[in-house]
């Protein structure tokens, strides 16, 4: 395993720490809306991240405001993996600064701090998606967190930009829809 080279890779599991949350709903309304996010919800809106981060830090615990800061933290460009419900990977680049999003479904599935994201068009099973993302995601958990792999970004920037899947919003590789 070499030196990342190219912008970083994430892993985005976008599952709330919260078991009552349904993980497959948050990371389909992320998809829908061009979003990656992370908790925790917020008992009032910040008007900003540094608002964000001291209301983190009285409401939950310092390691959240961390994680918080690594999100927003990170470049634009850089790519972000997710799996959906049925297992599939979805790959995608943030695009813009962290935001947090009070709406109603926001909260109820515990995905307020976001980013726009652009995803690729294609969901992908797992014969289709880059072994250092598949090793990542096989590990668990919930964080956000950077792969290490040398050749990550390069595999996932071929995936971004592969012509095959583009053209059809949400559709699986081997063509049929979601």
């Amino acid at each position: 395993m070499g030196q990342p080279e190219g912008p970083p890779v994430l892993r985005a599991p976008m599952r709330s720490r919260l078991d009552e949350v349904d993980a497959a709903a948050a990371v389909d309304r992320a998809l829908a809306l061009g979003l990656c996010g992370v908790g925790p919800r917020l008992s009032q809106t910040p008007g900003d991240l540094p608002e964000a981060c001291a209301l983190v830090a009285e409401q939950h615990d310092e390691r959240m405001v961390r994680r918080l800061e690594r999100f927003a933290a990170e470049p634009s460009g850089a790519f972000v993996w997710t799996r959906s419900g049925e297992g599939l990977f979805a790959v995608g680049r943030l695009t813009g600064p962290w935001r947090y999003d009070a709406s109603t479904d926001a909260h109820a599935l515990d995905l307020v701090h976001v980013r726009d994201c652009a995803w690729a068009d294609a969901l992908l099973p797992a014969a289709q998606t880059p072994a250092a993302v598949l090793a990542t995601f096989a590990r668990g958990g919930r964080n956000l967190q950077r792969m290490h792999d040398g050749e990550v970004a390069a595999a996932s920037a071929r995936v971004y930009e592969a012509p095959e899947w583009r053209g059809g919003r949400r559709r699986i590789a081997t063509g049929s829809s979601r």
